[in-house]
């Protein structure tokens, strides 16, 4: 099932209907009072993130649900063309953003950088979640099977996550809500657009 779609911009726009569509799904899959609060709080914080972005920014964000895996999604569209996320994406410690603190200032730098052109490469940090191969670490396979063909390039929480066990950001990741309540947050790329999708089992 696909819920309606909901443009949202930074500015505000759409950003309560989209947690009223959350609502809505929960309540239409009859959903457990604690499943509903974290695709609330999931929800919530996407926005939070869109709202966070500078410029003028503005997406699309609609629910999927497929046995018992919501996607939440947050599409964009991007001016970037292939040579400059190639350059973006070559990993760089001079391309850290002393800004982006905490899971949701990270997911919010990285989707911002993906979404406006930017001289500046990313963070070396940032390197650990790319993959180009098939989303192995994604928990609904059939759904990331068919997101991996759509998006050649993918950056993955729980390849994030692994890197960083052993680190001085595992405190926190283990003090962010996203990092804790949803099982995969990927951001793909691809000529045009970024997405995110953020996945939750019931």
């Amino acid at each position: 099932m696909k819920s309606d779609v909901i443009h949202v911009t930074n500015t505000g726009d759409g950003v309560a209907e989209a947690v009223k569509q959350t609502e809505l799904v929960a309540n239409f899959k009859s959903l457990s009072k604690t499943d509903s609060i974290h695709l609330l709080l999931l929800a919530e914080e996407m926005m939070g993130m869109m709202k966070a972005l500078t410029g003028e920014q503005e997406a699309d964000f609609w629910i999927d649900d497929e046995d018992n895996t919501f996607q939440l999604h947050l599409k964009a569209e991007t001016a970037m063309n292939t040579e400059m996320r190639q350059k973006l994406m070559s990993a760089s410690t001079s391309g850290e953003n002393i800004a982006a603190k905490g899971v949701m200032g990270k997911l919010r730098d990285l989707f911002s950088r993906l979404v406006e052109p930017v001289e500046a490469p990313l963070a070396e940090e940032y390197a650990s979640g790319w993959a180009s191969d098939n989303l192995s670490t994604a928990q609904a396979a059939a759904v990331a099977k068919n997101y991996s063909a759509a998006y050649a390039n993918v950056w993955s929480l729980n390849r994030y996550k692994a890197s960083q066990r052993n680190s001085e950001k595992w405190d926190e990741l283990e003090k962010s809500i996203i990092a804790n309540i949803a099982d995969e947050v990927e951001i793909g790329i691809a000529e045009g657009t970024v997405e995110m999708i953020v996945y939750k089992n019931v």
